[in-house]
């Protein structure tokens, strides 16, 4: 098994990269840029403000792979992959440092399809905090804390899957748990129960009603 450890510029330290090289631990991390960095990527910048300029302002990147290494504080020379961007009328530049290959993963690629898919997971994370409150672990007793983020954990099973199955297609095959929550479960109804069904109903003028009605009917065909 390969394991590669993807992480903001605050992880990108001397001693974590000589451990991940020396244990053979591949790693991508985001690189704080500096004087010399933006130098070396001089010429890609002027080339995406003329593209920019040229574009009607729209945003233009170049990407630049190189080898770099601190002044001081790093033992070796590192891949370094940059990104030169110009968008809204002044530079964007970004840099990562890796273990990985040119041949396995060229700069772009690398740098859009692998590393900022880092911020989609921490959308992920932030759903599963803020929206279904798995930070609340002020309980005495680790045990009870950990039962908390059990339950915080479940829900967050129980959103996503009808997310995944139920929702493709639709406005909220993309949405937050917190916005399902909003839009698709905390919805006024008058619940009526007689001896053979319980019936909701719920406001004409709902405006997810056509999800709602499509998540309930693939939902019980599964159930079938």
């Amino acid at each position: 098994m390969r394991i590669t450890l993807r992480a903001d510029s605050g992880f990108a330290r001397e001693n974590l990269m000589a451990w991940c090289e020396k244990s053979g631990v591949d790693f991508l991390f985001g690189l704080a840029r500096n004087v010399r960095l933006a130098e070396h990527i001089a010429a890609e910048l002027d080339e995406a403000r003329a593209a920019s300029e040229a574009d009607e302002g729209r945003p233009a990147r170049r990407f630049k792979d190189f080898v770099w290494t601190t002044r001081k504080s790093w033992s070796r020379r590192r891949r370094v992959v940059a990104k030169a961007e110009w968008t809204q009328g002044e530079a964007n530049p970004r840099f990562v440092v890796t273990t990985l290959a040119r041949q396995d993963w060229p700069a772009q690629a690398l740098y859009e399809d692998l590393y900022c898919a880092r911020g989609e997971m921490e959308n992920r994370i932030k759903g599963f905090q803020l929206d279904l409150f798995a930070d609340r672990t002020s309980a005495a007793t680790l045990r009870a804390n950990q039962l908390r983020l059990w339950f915080a954990a479940f829900a967050y099973v129980l959103v996503s899957a009808p997310r995944r199955i139920a929702l493709a297609g639709t406005r909220l095959q993309t949405a937050s748990c917190g916005a399902i929550r909003l839009k698709l479960l905390k919805i006024a109804a008058l619940v009526t129960v007689s001896v053979r069904r319980i019936r909701f109903a719920m406001t004409s003028a709902c405006p997810f009603q056509r999800e709602w009605a499509l998540a309930y009917a693939r939902l019980s065909a599964q159930a079938a």
